[in-house]
């Protein structure tokens, strides 16, 4: 295991009722280890997918690009994936168009946008994928459009936020073709060239639809036909009769027959699946369309004059492949599904994910009780997501969706008797341990070859069940009279019963007493889960984390902690650093030393906030996840803006880190190794051990 050992820098703070800092910083020495090896994606299988390519003469010999700057490859016809490379710049490059060169296949371009603002680029590799180089006239284009031209492979067009632009030299240099400053030709979204003569061209943009047949010297509005303000977001044109052109736009389907002088609309497909994204001709037979809509997959045999949805509605698809030497293998790029396939020319479909890992995963679970079964929880995957389990640390995973009904997962905890409970944005949910007798059963080599088919709909093998019911008493104050004289009296009834629907943050069953932090507030149960007790607490709802020591529970939000020594009857603020400007994490040590991350750093109180100690020279400040692992005996600790992690020994102050080598949501221990959830890129596993450095030691100056 590679690592690093470093002692820190520690000061002392006195909480914020003392408004005083006494420093008191202790240097230890720094022990160094040569360059880490990253860590490996490994799953859960499928995520968001965007866009196909397929090597000339080779289809099965393909290329996808991502939602997170990644290039995958599959030599397989799609059956299996590997990550080739990754664009550089931003871990938000949408990778909407890669292109490979018909005369050089070892040459590919790839061409993106930002999903987290605007920028983008395009990137071009002569080795097949080995080493990319950027496209230094399209540097910072959001590039949402990108073709070549068929009859000459020297000709590459863009269609960007600011316009169209042409290179005639492989995009060594751009010149942009047209008009600069157009309040009409921006906002390009697709873009087709004619096969046969390079100065045609079509462009939709984000308002109607354009020609130019004279490689942009001259322009043409071809909106006869289109409902007026219609975004154009894929064009085609028929190669054995280029006056065919087929447009799909938010308002339809539509097919032109004169060069898009005048088009129609195509009425075979409902109104509803208004977002056709792309559209792709069948290779063979030109009489067959494929439309990807926000609401499935739509084919027509007879050249748009009927359409029949292949798919169910809640399918987002992105690109279409059709196999040119087997057309009835068809695959699918969409949203959260990843890619789906078929053999049967789109009759059915099940998943080809093998390999990619592109899921945004917020909680991770490690099983206490057998180190080897994960649970990792997504977001924004609705029936693609929920909780996956894997039983083989990692190698394989099944989807255990039935009950979450596509919530977003964003805390997995394990009670103390090995049952597994849930956060969600809609509240808590309990793994039903009699809807599945053997755990193993549900993540065996058999049920992982199947799982990425749940998500198509076949039924998981674990049910979640709701835990949501508060059930809160109120104090009311009544008048009684008791020998003939009228008194108050304070009297204890249940309130009504509240079902929690809100988002949970923090969740820990560790003890017999439950806690939760809630955009509700704070609630405890003490029955399991069967009812929770709580709510604002300080006048403060949107709690983020909690963490449970005995009767002692803590909790915090953005701009406080607060502890409750009665098992989470009676709550008081504790003091914190007056320093502090955004809190995100709280954790006790078996030793009942309370230790908080925050976006200055790591600090731990053994007084229960009379006093701070902070960690000063740490890799990073901004903590968004700390907590304590038993296995390491250690605080773990990961920022969302750093691809390091870290753990602390709590008795020693040493620390020790590694580097993933991406963005991490939180870091937990196997026991023998660590796994960490990223933000984009799925479960992330330690490399395997490779040797570590003894921990430096040091002791504390007595505090003040």
């Amino acid at each position: 295991m590679n690592s690093l050992f470093r002692g820190v820098f520690v000061r002392r703070f006195l909480s914020r009722s003392v408004l005083a800092a006494l420093p008191l910083a202790l240097v230890l020495s720094v022990a160094r280890l040569p360059a880490q090896e990253l860590w490996s994606t490994v799953g859960p299988d499928g995520g968001d997918a965007r866009a196909f390519a397929s090597v000339p003469g080779d289809p099965s010999h393909l290329y996808l690009g991502t939602t997170d700057s990644w290039v995958y490859e599959s030599t397989d016809a799609g059956a299996s994936w590997h990550r080739l490379a990754k664009m550089e710049g931003a871990n938000s490059f949408v990778l909407d168009h890669i292109v490979v060169d018909p005369a050089a296949p070892a040459t590919i371009y790839a061409a993106a946008w930002r999903a987290d603002g605007p920028g983008g680029g395009a990137w071009v590799t002569h080795d097949g994928g080995r080493t990319w180089t950027e496209l230094t006239g399209l540097h910072g284009q959001s590039i949402y459009a990108f073709a070549q031209a068929p009859s000459d492979p020297h000709i590459l067009f863009a269609g960007t936020l600011e316009g169209i632009f042409r290179s005639n030299d492989r995009g060594a240099t751009w010149t942009q073709i047209s008009p600069e400053g157009s309040r009409e030709i921006h906002e390009v979204e697709s873009l087709a060239i004619d096969p046969a003569n390079p100065d045609i061209v079509y462009a939709g943009t984000w308002h109607l639809p354009w020609k130019t047949g004279d490689g942009g010297k001259t322009w043409h509005n071809i909106k006869q036909g289109l409902i007026v303000d219609s975004d154009v977001f894929s064009i085609i044109i028929d190669p054995s009769r280029t006056r065919t052109v087929y447009l799909s736009a938010c308002s339809g389907i539509y097919k032109s027959e004169n060069a898009g002088l005048l088009f129609h609309k195509i009425h075979g497909i409902p109104n509803e699946a208004r977002r056709t994204r792309v559209l792709t001709q069948d290779p063979e037979n030109r009489e067959v369309v494929y439309a990807g809509t926000t609401e499935g997959l739509y084919k027509t045999r007879d050249a748009g004059r009927t359409f029949r949805r292949m798919t169910g509605a809640d399918v987002i698809v992105n690109d279409v492949f059709v196999d040119p030497r087997d057309p009835n293998h068809v695959l699918l790029a969409t949203d959260r599904g990843g890619v789906l396939a078929s053999n049967d020319g789109g009759e059915t479909f099940t998943a080809s994910n093998t390999g990619i890992s592109e899921r945004k995963v917020e909680a991770l679970l490690v099983d206490r009780s057998n180190p080897e079964r994960l649970y990792a929880g997504v977001v924004n995957d609705k029936s693609y997501g929920g909780v996956f389990v894997s039983a083989d640390g990692g190698k394989t995973w099944s989807q255990d969706g039935q009950g979450l009904d596509g919530r977003d997962v964003f805390v997995l905890a394990q009670t103390k008797d090995g049952a597994v409970l849930a956060g969600t944005n809609e509240g808590i949910f309990l793994l039903d341990p009699t809807a599945n007798t053997s755990a193993d059963s549900s993540a065996d080599a058999g049920a992982a070859a199947d799982s990425s088919s749940s998500a198509l709909g076949s039924a998981p093998s674990l049910v979640w069940a709701a835990r949501n019911t508060i059930a809160n008493t109120i104090v009311k104050t009544i008048a009684e009279t008791a020998y003939r004289t009228r008194v108050n009296v304070e009297k204890k009834e249940k309130a009504p019963l509240v079902q929690l629907d809100g988002r949970v943050n923090a969740l820990d069953a560790s003890t017999d007493v439950w806690a939760a932090a809630t955009s509700y507030g704070l609630l405890t149960s003490d029955d399991q889960g069967a009812t929770w007790h709580g709510g604002p607490v300080m006048d403060a709802s949107d709690y983020d984390s909690v963490t449970v020591h005995g009767d002692n529970i803590a909790a915090a939000h953005a701009d406080g902690v607060v502890l409750s020594q009665d098992k989470g009857l009676t709550w008081w603020p504790i003091g914190l650093p007056k320093m502090l400007t955004r809190i995100h994490r709280v954790a006790f040590s078996p030793d009942g030393t309370l230790w908080l991350g925050a976006r200055e750093g790591v600090y731990f109180t053994k007084d229960m906030g009379k006093s701070w100690m902070w960690l000063e020279r740490l890799p990073f400040r901004d903590v968004d996840d700390l907590s304590y692992d038993p296995a390491l005996k250690s605080i773990l600790v990961s920022s969302r803006s750093n691809d390091q992690v870290f753990a602390i020994d709590p008795k020693t102050l040493t620390w020790k880190w590694w580097q993933t080598g991406y963005p991490v949501a939180l870091i937990r221990s196997t026991g023998e190794r660590l796994v960490a959830a990223s933000l984009n890129d799925g479960v992330l596993l330690q490399p395997p051990a490779a040797g570590t450095l003894p921990p430096q030691r040091a002791s504390l100056p007595a505090a003040h």
